[in-house]
């Protein structure tokens, strides 16, 4: 673990190690309102450590933007003190703390979206499904964006990037992956407009730079990282030519000079391994393409994240199954200790159990002094 645990300046922050928490949706917000809870804060204050990255789960600017009953959001002053609270208790334990801010697009329902119809690029078909109180449902028919809404969208991500700079948050990371509004508008398969946002790679990542460019008029570059899933098949999402495209996009990320490009190995589909034992592939072909810090994700354990920080294809490594049942991870990952598995079923809503109560191996004064 010689690589994996050396400090790494990202943006504007110097870590003190290489393992990042990844954002994972796990619907624990108060409803109504989606108000961050109590649990919330006792979960990713457990996994913070010092100098440690954390970023959390994908948080919906606005309510047409949501996918998922339960999950974050951030569109209403009602919803700040739990995200005072979350950012303290990371805070608390000397890391950082990023949030992830996420349009859903077509992935959602209109019992999701106050009653009206999902967006999208175009309307494209798609059989995904969205989370209601009637558990996961077909998602609803989705509509095109007229192009005079689309600033309206970028002004939300705008907003949304404001209320976390005010609820003590140390930057927002734009969520560009999974199928979601921002990638349905990269990937040739979603994106059919004729107009300014569609048709070659330039215009298909206008929205991209748009989002990007709001949330850098908030933060500065330095404290806004985009994750990216190139060849990713969640939410129903393909590209005629992934590696052209998102060879692209990481070259119009870096002319930006952000915090840090977070990509997800296309072996990894959401919370399941597609690809068991393929070696990271996304990482590699970028890498040429963006000279700033790079988060690979999907799929490591300590060995491998290991390897892929010590060749230089990426930077740092998030971690999201492991992470979920280990709450100090680093430790374990430097230690080389037994990891507790996680527990799948727990992942898409529920109480504590196996979400905030699982144990440290050591107790919190043993692993400060030797960390």
């Amino acid at each position: 673990m010689a690589h994996l645990f050396t400090p790494k300046k990202v943006g504007a922050y110097t870590l003190s190690h290489r393992v990042a928490l990844a954002p994972m949706t796990r619907l624990r917000t108060i409803q109504p309102g989606d108000i961050p809870s109590p649990m919330m804060a006792d979960f990713y204050g457990q996994r913070a450590s010092n100098g440690g990255l954390e970023i959390i789960e994908g948080v919906s600017i606005s309510i047409p933007a949501r996918s998922y009953l339960g999950a974050a959001s951030f569109y209403h002053d009602g919803q700040a003190e739990g995200w005072k609270a979350i950012a303290n208790a990371v805070h608390d334990k000397g890391g950082r703390v990023f949030m992830q801010l996420i349009h859903g697009g077509r992935q959602s329902h209109v019992e999701m979206t106050g009653g009206v119809d999902p967006v999208a690029p175009s309307v494209v078909p798609f059989d995904g499904v969205a989370l209601t109180k009637d558990g996961f449902v077909p998602a609803s028919p989705h509509r095109a964006l007229g192009i005079e809404e689309i600033p309206g969208i970028v002004e939300e991500f705008r907003t949304a990037a404001q209320r976390a700079l005010d609820a003590g948050f140390d930057g927002v990371e734009l969520h560009g992956a999974n199928g979601y509004l921002v990638d349905q508008f990269i990937q040739d398969g979603t994106n059919k407009r004729t107009d300014a946002y569609g048709g070659p790679i330039e215009n298909r990542v206008r929205f991209l730079r748009e989002t990007v460019e709001a949330l850098i008029s908030v933060w500065g570059a330095d404290r806004v990282g985009v994750r990216i899933s190139p060849s990713g098949e969640w939410g129903g999402i393909s590209d005629s030519n992934p590696e052209a495209t998102f060879s692209y996009v990481a070259k119009v990320l870096d002319e930006y000079k952000i915090a840090y490009l977070h990509v997800i190995e296309p072996r990894i589909k959401g919370d399941e391994t597609l690809h068991e034992g393929q070696a990271p592939v996304a990482t590699k072909y970028l890498r040429p393409h963006f000279s700033g810090p790079i988060i690979a994700a999907g799929g490591f354990d300590g060995d491998s994240a290991e390897a892929i920080v010590a060749s230089g294809d990426a930077d740092l490594v998030a971690f999201g199954r492991h992470f979920s049942s280990n709450p100090d991870l680093p430790y374990r990952l430097k230690h080389k200790l037994p990891l507790t598995p996680y527990v799948r079923a727990a992942f898409w809503g529920g109480d504590e159990k196996h979400y905030s109560d699982f144990p440290a191996y050591l107790p919190a004064v043993e692993v400060a002094e030797t960390v």
